[in-house]
């Protein structure tokens, strides 16, 4: 199969800058580079993904399996974002030694802090195996023995591909299973904490902020890689040593000025930007205000408790910080989508491509696929909605429902596998379960869940609820499952699981709260998954045969990007402002002048320490500032979206001058539809970075480690 041309399909030219786009670094060569080149870049494609030497993806690792970061020294210090940080820095946080409120700076080597599980990964090489991985599908007319295959197909190549022993080998899928590529990666698993800023530096702004421009936020974290003693990966020991690593970023000290070339480097989580005007409609129309609403009820209930007590909001910080994000990604992907009339632009652009079938004479192959779809997703509606309902409710806003959803899948494991798996999961649950009560709040979590149960009994779709249910009075419910359950403290929930699985269920399902669960995960079981599964695999071959089509009838000068899928990207453009509504037009950068014009006193969100208060009025900026200014945050074109969190801005010379962290939320709905006029990403200035870590922290050892310069001059 020929290795797919790197086109672009659905986003309109503009004349300030390329087009979106999250490419594979080792396929830059040829347009993408030419393009990278006309915007600026003074680099080549093999400086940015390279084999055979040392490159910019070999200083830009995956973070913990959700972020990205950069290595910014020789000794494997790590710098990313405050937030993908935020759990760890929480962890080692107490009421009496708040890291969170306070900061942590390591004064040396053995002052900073293990991370049990964290790891970091980086990419060795990436190849195609597309011809592999399809190999004995294409006369194969069910989609679940393709999908058979192709597992079965990935194992082998994963297997039998070159790596040495401490590397592994994966498969991802791009273009919706069209083409398949190897990555060879790296993983090390002692990563330590080597600094963060407060709270009120690190998330300031919170979530007020959060997706807003202009924004203030000193988004970032510190960590550095220890490796053994011969550079490799290793898991923790005190007897490791700071990774040497084969490439890190210097760092610019001459900053951004609008139309400047910057490429951001990083693995972006997930995007759906071919997807049928049809599925886009339900998304804006039903599935969004589902989630929108339930996370709504949840939040306020989190939030009310953390105001009133500080432990408390030391519990729930990351819990609320990661419900809030897509709550509120959500609400601003809608008014995108909206504004920008993306369903009407796909509407149209399908009017097109049928053209464009017809022409070409393919009607037999694609000329009822669009019908398809309508038919398709208007048979998944109550079943994609009843999914996401219990999604949110049972594994991501109430914490007893999700413990109690794992129990059920603990007795799952027991009646299909027997005893010694029913032992091994349910040792790994505890452990699990007492790092989760660490930070739980049974009175907090009660007023969550009458709230969140609530939403679910009026809004699921009537069909897959018990009628008792539906009925049921919500408030004697939650006032009789948290008096009455054993799940609402880690000692009780240990002690119901202790012995052997027989007893251990009788005693669970005598249980108020396991009861209410497994009433409902059963209905779920029976009269939801299976479909939505059939349905989903039904949607996702059309996907596949619909992506194909594209590809096949876009023009040679067209430019198609593959779908986000956590794998390492690029995308670039420009430093730019833009213009959000109707005379009203933003800045490309902001100053530390806008955060004291946010200040107030003892917010959470809006506080600022004294000693950075300080230095604004001095004007102790030292090399950092510009104009007597301090730059603070600054904004490009960037095609970006989650997982790109804590992904290096890079200059036109391969040089750190900036951190992403957001994206604007007039343009968050970039994972679905990239309009250039209003998409932007949000990135740290570098230059704060190190005025943090320099003048505010007074942490000058580890500006000593990096190397500072001025490409401009």
């Amino acid at each position: 199969m020929k290795l797919f041309r790197i086109l672009f399909f659905l986003v309109a030219f503009s004349s300030f800058a390329q087009q979106g786009g999250m490419w594979i670094p080792s396929l830059l060569e040829g347009m993408n580079e030419n393009e990278m080149q006309n915007l600026g870049m003074k680099m080549n494609a093999e400086d940015i993904y390279s084999v055979n030497q040392s490159s910019l993806k070999d200083a830009v690792p995956h973070f913990n399996g959700g972020c990205t970061s950069e290595v910014i020294s020789p000794k494997g210090l790590l710098l990313t974002n405050h937030h993908c940080g935020y759990g760890q820095i929480q962890s080692h946080s107490s009421v009496e030694n708040d890291y969170l409120a306070n900061g942590f700076w390591a004064k040396n080597l053995s002052e900073e802090l293990a991370n049990p599980g964290m790891t970091v990964t980086f990419i060795v090489e990436i190849s195609d195996v597309t011809d592999q991985i399809l190999e004995g599908t294409y006369n194969v007319t069910s989609e679940q023995e393709r999908q058979n295959i192709i597992e079965q197909n990935k194992q082998k190549v994963v297997e039998n591909s070159t790596k040495e022993d401490w590397q592994t080998n994966r498969v991802s899928t791009f273009f919706d299973g069209n083409q398949f590529m190897l990555f060879r990666v790296e993983t090390f698993k002692d990563i330590r904490l080597v600094g963060a800023p407060p709270s009120s530096i690190g998330k300031f702004g919170s979530d007020t902020d959060n997706w807003m421009w202009p924004r203030h936020t000193g988004d970032f974290s510190l960590f550095r890689i220890y490796a053994n003693k011969n550079n490799r990966p290793a898991e923790y020991s005190e007897g490791n040593v700071p990774y040497t690593p084969k490439h890190y970023l210097p760092i610019s000290l001459d900053g951004v000025e609008e139309d400047d070339f910057n490429l951001v480097f990083g693995f972006p989580g997930t995007t759906d930007e071919y997807l049928p005007a049809v599925a886009v409609e339900q998304l804006v129309e039903t599935i969004n205000p589902a989630r929108i609403g339930l996370r709504e009820v949840a939040l306020k209930e989190q939030d009310a408790f953390m105001r009133k007590d500080q432990e408390i909001k030391i519990q729930y910080a990351s819990k609320y910080a990661r419900i809030a994000n897509y709550y509120k990604k959500w609400i601003g992907e809608n008014q995108g989508l909206k504004k920008t009339d993306a369903i009407g632009i796909k509407k149209a652009q399908e009017k097109n491509f049928m053209k464009r079938v017809k022409a070409e004479g393919l009607e037999d192959e694609y000329g009822t696929i669009l019908e398809d779809f309508e038919t398709a997703y208007t048979e998944f509606e109550d079943y994609d909605l009843a999914y996401n309902y219990f999604s949110e409710t049972f594994l991501r806003n109430v914490e007893l429902l999700r413990h109690g959803f794992q129990i059920y899948q603990l007795e799952q494991v027991y009646d299909a596998r027997g005893k010694q798996s029913f032992k091994d999961r349910r040792d790994n649950l505890l452990e699990d379960f007492k790092s989760d009560f660490k930070n739980y709040n049974a009175e907090v979590d009660k007023h969550v869940f009458e709230k969140v149960i609530e939403v679910f009994a009026n809004e699921m779709p009537k069909q897959f609820l018990p009628e008792s249910f539906i009925n049921q009075d919500k408030e004697k419910l939650t006032n009789d499952i948290y008096e009455n359950s054993a799940l609402t403290s880690f000692e009780s929930t240990e002690d119901i699981l202790k012995g052997n699985p027989n007893k251990v269920f009788k005693k669970l399902n005598e249980d108020k709260a396991y009861k209410f669960v497994k009433m409902l995960t059963q209905e779920f079981y029976a009269k939801v998954l299976p479909t939505y599964q059939s349905k989903r695999l039904e949607i996702d071959a059309l996907q596949k045969k619909y992506m194909k089509a594209i590809v096949e009838l876009s023009p040679e000068d067209a430019r198609i990007f593959p779908n986000a899928n956590g794998t390492l990207r690029v995308t670039y453009g420009k430093v730019k402002g833009y213009s959000p509504r109707d005379a009203v037009k933003y800045e490309h950068i902001t100053y530390l002048e806008g955060v004291m014009e946010k200040y107030v006193p003892g917010d959470y969100e809006f506080d600022v320490p004294q000693k950075l208060i300080d230095l604004y009025q001095t004007k102790d900026y030292g090399n950092y500032g510009e104009d007597g200014k301090m730059p603070v945050n600054f904004i490009g074109t960037n095609h970006t979206t989650g997982g790109n969190s804590g992904s290096p801005a890079i200059d036109a010379y391969g040089n750190l001058i900036g951190l992403n962290f957001d994206r604007v939320w007039e343009g968050t709905m970039s994972d679905i539809y990239y309009d250039p006029s209003i998409s932007r990403n949000i990135m740290v200035d570098a230059r704060y970075i190190l005025f943090i870590i320099d003048k505010f922290a007074g942490a000058q050892h580890l500006i000593e480690e990096m190397t500072l310069v001025h490409p401009k001059k």
